[in-house]
Protein backbone atom coordinates (compact mmCIF):
# COMPACT_ATOMS: atom_id res chain seq x y z
CA UNK A 1 0.00 0.00 0.00
CA UNK A 2 1.63 3.49 -0.98
CA UNK A 3 2.28 6.02 1.93
CA UNK A 4 -0.23 8.64 1.40
CA UNK A 5 -2.52 7.77 -1.51
CA UNK A 6 -4.30 10.09 -3.94
CA UNK A 7 -6.89 11.97 -1.95
CA UNK A 8 -8.37 14.55 -4.38
CA UNK A 9 -11.38 16.50 -2.75
CA UNK A 10 -12.96 16.27 -5.67
CA UNK A 11 -13.33 12.64 -5.95
CA UNK A 12 -14.90 12.64 -2.76
CA UNK A 13 -16.41 15.73 -1.94
CA UNK A 14 -20.09 14.11 -1.19
CA UNK A 15 -19.06 11.35 0.81
CA UNK A 16 -17.05 13.59 2.77
CA UNK A 17 -20.24 15.71 3.54
CA UNK A 18 -22.41 12.88 4.76
CA UNK A 19 -19.39 11.24 6.67
CA UNK A 20 -18.70 14.97 8.17
CA UNK A 21 -22.02 14.96 9.50
CA UNK A 22 -22.48 11.25 10.51
CA UNK A 23 -18.62 11.58 12.62
CA UNK A 24 -20.95 14.77 14.46
CA UNK A 25 -23.71 13.13 15.53
CA UNK A 26 -21.54 10.88 17.19
CA UNK A 27 -19.50 13.13 18.28
CA UNK A 28 -22.14 14.75 20.09
CA UNK A 29 -23.14 11.83 21.98
CA UNK A 30 -19.27 11.35 23.16
CA UNK A 31 -19.82 14.97 24.31
CA UNK A 32 -23.12 14.05 26.36
CA UNK A 33 -21.87 11.02 27.14
CA UNK A 34 -18.23 11.03 28.93
CA UNK A 35 -16.13 13.27 31.30
CA UNK A 36 -14.85 16.26 29.85
CA UNK A 37 -11.29 16.89 29.63
CA UNK A 38 -9.19 20.00 29.32
CA UNK A 39 -9.15 21.47 26.13
CA UNK A 40 -12.01 18.97 25.00
CA UNK A 41 -9.52 16.40 24.21
CA UNK A 42 -12.80 13.96 25.60
CA UNK A 43 -14.91 14.50 22.57
CA UNK A 44 -12.58 13.48 20.14
CA UNK A 45 -12.18 10.49 17.95
CA UNK A 46 -9.22 8.20 17.87
CA UNK A 47 -8.15 5.99 15.29
CA UNK A 48 -8.42 1.98 14.99
CA UNK A 49 -7.65 -0.61 13.01
CA UNK A 50 -10.94 -0.78 11.09
CA UNK A 51 -11.80 2.55 11.39
CA UNK A 52 -12.51 5.60 14.26
CA UNK A 53 -13.95 5.04 17.44
CA UNK A 54 -15.29 7.16 20.42
CA UNK A 55 -13.72 4.99 23.02
CA UNK A 56 -15.69 3.46 26.37
CA UNK A 57 -18.13 6.11 27.15
CA UNK A 58 -21.03 6.16 29.56
CA UNK A 59 -21.75 4.25 33.02
CA UNK A 60 -23.07 7.52 35.16
CA UNK A 61 -25.86 6.44 37.27
CA UNK A 62 -27.40 3.49 35.89
CA UNK A 63 -26.51 3.34 32.33
CA UNK A 64 -23.81 1.25 30.90
CA UNK A 65 -20.47 1.69 28.94
CA UNK A 66 -20.84 1.51 25.98
CA UNK A 67 -18.33 2.53 22.70
CA UNK A 68 -19.49 3.40 19.23
CA UNK A 69 -17.15 2.54 16.45
CA UNK A 70 -17.18 3.13 12.46
CA UNK A 71 -15.95 0.06 10.45
CA UNK A 72 -14.54 1.70 7.44
CA UNK A 73 -13.56 -2.05 6.16
CA UNK A 74 -16.70 -3.48 5.99
CA UNK A 75 -18.53 -0.12 6.01
CA UNK A 76 -20.91 -0.38 9.51
CA UNK A 77 -21.36 1.93 12.46
CA UNK A 78 -20.86 -0.81 15.35
CA UNK A 79 -22.47 0.05 19.83
CA UNK A 80 -20.90 -2.01 21.87
CA UNK A 81 -21.59 -2.54 25.58
CA UNK A 82 -19.60 -3.89 28.62
CA UNK A 83 -21.62 -6.80 29.27
CA UNK A 84 -20.50 -7.92 25.61
CA UNK A 85 -23.58 -7.16 23.90
CA UNK A 86 -23.26 -5.53 20.39
CA UNK A 87 -25.62 -3.91 17.73
CA UNK A 88 -24.35 -2.40 14.39
CA UNK A 89 -26.34 -1.38 11.36
CA UNK A 90 -24.68 -0.51 7.69
CA UNK A 91 -23.03 2.95 6.48
CA UNK A 92 -23.87 2.10 3.31
CA UNK A 93 -27.22 3.94 1.84
CA UNK A 94 -27.77 6.07 4.77
CA UNK A 95 -28.55 9.54 4.33
CA UNK A 96 -27.96 12.14 7.61
CA UNK A 97 -31.76 11.70 8.71
CA UNK A 98 -31.44 8.10 8.83
CA UNK A 99 -28.33 7.72 10.68
CA UNK A 100 -29.22 9.98 13.30
CA UNK A 101 -32.76 7.85 13.75
CA UNK A 102 -30.69 4.41 12.97
CA UNK A 103 -28.02 5.17 15.35
CA UNK A 104 -30.39 6.53 18.10
CA UNK A 105 -32.57 2.81 17.59
CA UNK A 106 -28.57 1.15 18.07
CA UNK A 107 -28.23 2.94 21.22
CA UNK A 108 -31.77 2.18 22.35
CA UNK A 109 -31.41 -1.51 21.79
CA UNK A 110 -28.32 -1.61 24.57
CA UNK A 111 -30.42 0.63 27.21
CA UNK A 112 -28.58 3.42 26.35
CA UNK A 113 -30.25 7.01 26.46
CA UNK A 114 -28.78 10.20 25.61
CA UNK A 115 -30.46 13.31 24.57
CA UNK A 116 -28.56 15.72 22.27
CA UNK A 117 -29.09 19.51 23.22
CA UNK A 118 -28.29 20.69 19.85
CA UNK A 119 -28.93 17.46 17.10
CA UNK A 120 -27.62 19.89 14.09
CA UNK A 121 -24.61 20.46 12.43
CA UNK A 122 -21.89 22.39 14.38
CA UNK A 123 -20.44 25.19 12.22
CA UNK A 124 -20.94 23.58 8.76
CA UNK A 125 -23.53 25.52 6.04
CA UNK A 126 -26.72 23.54 6.97
CA UNK A 127 -25.90 24.42 11.09
CA UNK A 128 -29.86 25.55 11.26
CA UNK A 129 -31.46 22.07 9.60
CA UNK A 130 -32.02 19.37 12.40
CA UNK A 131 -29.96 15.84 11.49
CA UNK A 132 -33.35 14.59 11.60
CA UNK A 133 -34.23 16.26 8.68
CA UNK A 134 -31.34 16.21 6.64
CA UNK A 135 -32.09 13.85 3.49
CA UNK A 136 -29.47 15.74 1.38
CA UNK A 137 -26.65 14.69 2.27
CA UNK A 138 -26.88 10.82 1.56
CA UNK A 139 -23.29 10.22 -0.72
CA UNK A 140 -21.41 7.32 0.57
CA UNK A 141 -18.88 5.35 -1.83
CA UNK A 142 -17.12 3.11 0.25
CA UNK A 143 -14.10 3.03 -1.27
CA UNK A 144 -12.80 6.68 -1.45
CA UNK A 145 -14.42 6.40 2.78
CA UNK A 146 -11.52 3.34 2.81
CA UNK A 147 -8.88 5.26 1.71
CA UNK A 148 -10.01 8.00 3.56
CA UNK A 149 -9.11 5.62 6.28
CA UNK A 150 -5.95 4.63 5.08
CA UNK A 151 -4.62 8.48 4.78
CA UNK A 152 -6.40 9.47 8.92
CA UNK A 153 -3.78 5.97 9.66
CA UNK A 154 -0.83 7.00 7.84
CA UNK A 155 -1.04 10.71 9.39
CA UNK A 156 -1.70 9.42 12.58
CA UNK A 157 1.62 7.21 12.88
CA UNK A 158 3.75 10.81 11.73
CA UNK A 159 2.38 12.83 14.04
CA UNK A 160 2.85 10.02 16.68
CA UNK A 161 6.41 10.55 15.33
CA UNK A 162 6.45 14.28 15.75
CA UNK A 163 4.70 14.38 19.30
CA UNK A 164 7.55 11.87 20.54
CA UNK A 165 9.87 14.69 20.41
CA UNK A 166 7.68 16.75 23.05
CA UNK A 167 8.50 15.92 26.75
CA UNK A 168 6.12 18.53 27.79
CA UNK A 169 2.47 18.97 27.91
CA UNK A 170 1.00 17.31 24.68
CA UNK A 171 -2.51 15.90 23.29
CA UNK A 172 -2.88 12.58 21.96
CA UNK A 173 -3.04 12.59 17.82
CA UNK A 174 -6.91 12.71 17.62
CA UNK A 175 -10.14 13.46 15.45
CA UNK A 176 -11.84 16.40 16.14
CA UNK A 177 -15.65 15.88 14.65
CA UNK A 178 -16.41 19.76 14.30
CA UNK A 179 -14.11 20.38 11.17
CA UNK A 180 -12.64 16.54 11.00
CA UNK A 181 -9.23 17.23 11.10
CA UNK A 182 -6.49 14.94 12.91
CA UNK A 183 -3.87 17.25 14.61
CA UNK A 184 -1.60 16.64 18.19
CA UNK A 185 -1.04 19.94 20.29
CA UNK A 186 2.02 21.21 22.39
CA UNK A 187 1.15 23.41 24.93
CA UNK A 188 2.85 25.69 27.29
CA UNK A 189 2.27 26.80 30.91
CA UNK A 190 1.14 30.24 29.94
CA UNK A 191 -2.68 30.88 30.27
CA UNK A 192 -4.39 33.18 27.86
CA UNK A 193 -6.53 35.49 28.79
CA UNK A 194 -9.67 35.65 25.63
CA UNK A 195 -11.78 38.47 25.63
CA UNK A 196 -16.01 37.79 27.14
CA UNK A 197 -17.08 37.69 23.80
CA UNK A 198 -14.85 34.64 22.70
CA UNK A 199 -16.91 31.77 21.98
CA UNK A 200 -16.55 29.01 25.00
CA UNK A 201 -15.68 26.49 22.58
CA UNK A 202 -12.41 28.53 21.49
CA UNK A 203 -12.08 29.78 25.19
CA UNK A 204 -11.57 26.01 26.17
CA UNK A 205 -9.72 25.36 23.39
CA UNK A 206 -6.67 27.84 23.61
CA UNK A 207 -7.14 28.61 26.91
CA UNK A 208 -3.56 27.70 27.21
CA UNK A 209 -0.61 29.22 24.80
CA UNK A 210 -0.28 26.38 22.01
CA UNK A 211 1.45 25.25 18.97
CA UNK A 212 -0.53 22.99 17.02
CA UNK A 213 -0.15 20.57 13.84
CA UNK A 214 -2.22 18.34 12.13
CA UNK A 215 -3.85 17.27 8.95
CA UNK A 216 -7.33 17.35 7.18
CA UNK A 217 -9.27 16.44 3.59
CA UNK A 218 -9.78 20.39 2.28
CA UNK A 219 -13.12 22.52 2.46
CA UNK A 220 -14.48 24.76 0.39
CA UNK A 221 -12.35 28.12 1.86
CA UNK A 222 -9.49 25.32 1.06
CA UNK A 223 -10.83 23.08 -1.75
CA UNK A 224 -7.85 20.63 -1.13
CA UNK A 225 -6.07 18.21 1.52
CA UNK A 226 -3.61 19.61 3.46
CA UNK A 227 -0.89 19.49 6.57
CA UNK A 228 -1.24 22.28 8.87
CA UNK A 229 0.50 24.24 11.74
CA UNK A 230 -0.06 27.21 13.56
CA UNK A 231 0.59 29.05 16.79
CA UNK A 232 -1.96 30.57 19.30
CA UNK A 233 -1.97 33.09 20.04
CA UNK A 234 0.52 33.78 16.75
CA UNK A 235 3.43 35.48 17.46
CA UNK A 236 3.80 38.77 15.64
CA UNK A 237 6.79 38.30 13.63
CA UNK A 238 5.90 34.15 13.20
CA UNK A 239 4.41 34.67 9.29
CA UNK A 240 8.44 36.55 8.71
CA UNK A 241 10.01 33.17 9.63
CA UNK A 242 10.75 30.41 6.94
CA UNK A 243 8.67 27.37 6.38
CA UNK A 244 10.46 24.08 5.44
CA UNK A 245 10.10 22.36 2.82
CA UNK A 246 10.10 25.59 -0.12
CA UNK A 247 6.50 24.44 -1.10
CA UNK A 248 5.55 24.96 2.64
CA UNK A 249 3.38 28.10 2.60
CA UNK A 250 0.61 30.61 4.81
CA UNK A 251 -2.58 30.57 4.37
CA UNK A 252 -5.47 32.87 5.55
CA UNK A 253 -7.61 31.09 8.26
CA UNK A 254 -10.63 32.31 10.28
CA UNK A 255 -9.15 35.71 12.30
CA UNK A 256 -5.62 33.60 12.07
CA UNK A 257 -2.94 32.25 9.85
CA UNK A 258 -1.84 28.83 8.86
CA UNK A 259 1.43 27.35 7.91
CA UNK A 260 0.35 24.79 5.02
CA UNK A 261 1.61 22.26 3.25
CA UNK A 262 -0.63 20.56 0.59
CA UNK A 263 -1.02 16.73 0.68
CA UNK A 264 0.33 16.42 -2.74
CA UNK A 265 3.13 17.80 -2.75
CA UNK A 266 3.94 15.69 -0.10
CA UNK A 267 3.10 12.83 -2.07
CA UNK A 268 5.58 13.41 -4.58
CA UNK A 269 8.72 14.74 -2.33
CA UNK A 270 11.28 11.62 -2.42
CA UNK A 271 11.00 11.00 1.25
CA UNK A 272 7.39 11.84 1.93
CA UNK A 273 6.90 11.02 5.96
CA UNK A 274 10.74 13.21 6.59
CA UNK A 275 9.03 16.20 4.59
CA UNK A 276 5.95 16.11 6.71
CA UNK A 277 8.37 16.02 9.87
CA UNK A 278 10.99 18.75 8.82
CA UNK A 279 7.37 20.83 7.91
CA UNK A 280 5.64 20.81 11.45
CA UNK A 281 9.62 20.90 13.29
CA UNK A 282 10.13 24.45 11.27
CA UNK A 283 7.16 25.71 12.23
CA UNK A 284 7.40 24.61 15.67
CA UNK A 285 10.89 25.88 16.39
CA UNK A 286 9.89 29.28 14.64
CA UNK A 287 6.88 29.52 16.93
CA UNK A 288 8.22 28.21 20.17
CA UNK A 289 11.67 30.27 19.96
CA UNK A 290 9.48 33.34 19.45
CA UNK A 291 7.48 32.75 22.65
CA UNK A 292 10.07 31.61 24.85
CA UNK A 293 9.50 28.43 25.19
CA UNK A 294 13.05 26.06 26.59
CA UNK A 295 12.68 24.73 23.16
CA UNK A 296 16.47 22.50 24.69
CA UNK A 297 14.42 21.28 27.74
CA UNK A 298 11.08 20.43 26.37
CA UNK A 299 12.97 17.77 23.46
CA UNK A 300 12.60 14.72 23.91
CA UNK A 301 14.76 12.51 21.04
CA UNK A 302 13.55 9.66 20.23
CA UNK A 303 10.73 9.69 22.37
CA UNK A 304 12.85 9.37 25.57
CA UNK A 305 13.56 11.51 28.58
CA UNK A 306 16.30 9.77 30.46
CA UNK A 307 19.27 11.60 29.45
CA UNK A 308 21.54 8.83 29.63
CA UNK A 309 19.33 6.79 27.09
CA UNK A 310 19.09 9.61 24.95
CA UNK A 311 20.19 8.43 21.04
CA UNK A 312 22.54 11.73 21.52
CA UNK A 313 24.14 10.94 25.09
CA UNK A 314 27.92 10.39 24.87
CA UNK A 315 27.58 6.94 25.84
CA UNK A 316 24.33 5.85 23.59
CA UNK A 317 26.75 3.82 21.43
CA UNK A 318 28.25 1.66 23.75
Amino acid sequence: MDLFPAMPLSQWRDSKETLHRFAQIVGKIRLASSARRNHWWNVAFHVTGRGITTRPMGGSGDGPVFTIDFDFVDHWLTVSCLDGSTTSFPLLGQSVASFYRETLAALSRIGVSVTLPHPHPYKLADARRPFAEDTEHASYDPEWVNRHWQVLSQVSLVLEEFASGFCGKVSPVHLFWHSYDIAVTRFSDRAVVLGAEVDPVTREAYSREVISCGFWFGDEDYPRPAFYAYAAPEPAALAREPLRPAAAHWAERGTGRLATLDYDDVRAAPDPRRTVLDFLGSLYRSAAALDGWDVEGLACPGGITDPLARPDAPDAGR
